[in-house]
């Protein structure tokens, strides 16, 4: 377990949580921004969709291939110090995203983009998880509603730089020096948690028995949510036949969808109850993408992603309150467990739908995601405790 030292008493658990709120929000702007001008670097690169799904691959390589330094790396120094040191890393990858001018670049540019993204998210989550423990009331769930609403952000401030010709490379410094500034204003107002050295594990660990509904819930929910991220966009422009300065609308519509689904979530549960709201989840995945996929028009492609939003923004929240009850594990083991598999649906699925999209067009891509969000409401069915 990890601890706080006692010079955090000098700061309110309010100014503890305002501080950590900044950092999922940097991470949640700076990932937006990159996803707001894929289209453009595409066209940039003159990449078809397979060259486009290969590249992404650099990406989750990345992140995977550095899992084990991050978890030594937690284990020896604060999680502040850590996140500051990703967070940095972070930003500067960004800005050097949008100086690539060829297709190896870009691959080495994703690379480092995935390994710091495993250093930021993963120590900016254990942040959250010391702040968590200051309270008597779940906060995580609105944590993750501040990286929605700073995707959001992060989206906005895309479209409008593609809408006004703001070049990539431009537009992702400019991103890049705000995180940096703010980063290094708020990093002093973090909490202080003090490294437990780890014995020696196993780099992956599946879930129990018990926990293999939600493990694979979450990784239908993740794989959804990041090809939302990845080619929202792209579809926009290649299936509904929108211009290029607006085939970001996409992207906005559904984070705009999945930022008030998140900040709602909590009272749809107390309205509905969890399995409840995990079975519309899935659903509204399923019929939002469906809809898309069978009636390519921009009001009705824009109302299917706004149901796929919604469908996304609670499901991971609401499986780690869930699971976080196992009585056969604790709850970090428990969770840790479930993150893995679902991270890996978040970062393995969305480039092979460049793969599907090349053989088969966006289309079927798009058609095969749907069916995640009807694994969803089954795999719902076969959870037993709704507490």
């Amino acid at each position: 377990m990890i601890t706080a030292r006692r010079s955090n008493t000098h700061r309110t658990p309010k100014q503890l949580r305002i501080a950590n709120a900044v950092f999922f929000f940097l991470s949640g702007f700076g990932y937006a921004s990159w996803a707001s001008r894929i289209p453009t670097i595409q066209h940039q690169l003159h990449l078809n969709e397979a060259q486009l799904g290969g590249i992404l691959f650099a990406m989750p390589i990345g992140l995977i291939l550095t899992l084990p330094l991050t978890g030594r790396l937690l284990s020896k120094f604060s999680s502040r110090r850590v996140m500051l040191f990703g967070c940095l890393f972070f930003s500067v990858v960004l800005g050097f995203i949008g100086f690539t001018v060829t297709v190896w670049q870009l691959v080495l540019a994703l690379f480092c983009f995935g390994v710091s993204r495993n250093l930021f998210n993963i120590s900016t989550n254990a942040q959250a998880v010391g702040v968590q423990s200051l309270y008597n009331r779940s906060i995580m769930a609105n944590f993750h509603g501040i990286w929605s609403l700073a995707g959001f952000a992060g989206a906005a401030g895309g479209y409008f730089m593609v809408y006004y010709n703001v070049g990539t490379a431009y537009h992702l410094l400019f991103v890049s020096v705000l995180l940096i500034i703010f980063s290094l204003w708020f990093i002093s107002g973090t909490i202080y948690q003090e490294p437990v050295p780890q014995p020696q594990k196993k780099l992956f660990t599946l879930p129990e028995r018990s926990l293999i509904n939600f493990s694979l819930i979450c990784f239908a929910c993740m794989a959804c949510e990041n090809t939302m991220y990845d080619w929202s966009g792209i579809y926009f422009e290649k299936v509904i036949h929108v211009s290029k300065q607006s085939a970001t609308e996409g992207f906005v519509v559904y984070m705009v969808a999945m930022t008030l689904g998140r900040f709602l979530g909590d009272a749809a549960v107390n309205r509905f109850g969890i399995k409840s709201l995990l079975r519309f989840s899935g659903l509204f995945i399923f019929c939002g993408l469906l809809l898309s996929v069978l009636f390519p028009a921009k009001l009705i492609a824009g109302l299917g992603f706004i149901l796929v939003g919604l469908g996304v923004s609670c499901i991971v929240p609401m499986v780690f309150q869930m699971a976080g009850k196992s009585t056969t594990m604790s709850s970090g083991s428990a969770l840790a467990s479930i993150s893995s598999i679902g991270y890996l649906g978040f970062l393995i699925v969305p480039p092979f739908i460049g793969f599907i999209a090349q053989a088969a067009g966006l289309r079927w891509s798009f058609g095969i995601i749907s069916l995640l969000g009807a694994l969803v409401v089954a795999l719902v069915y076969n959870i037993k405790d709704e507490n």
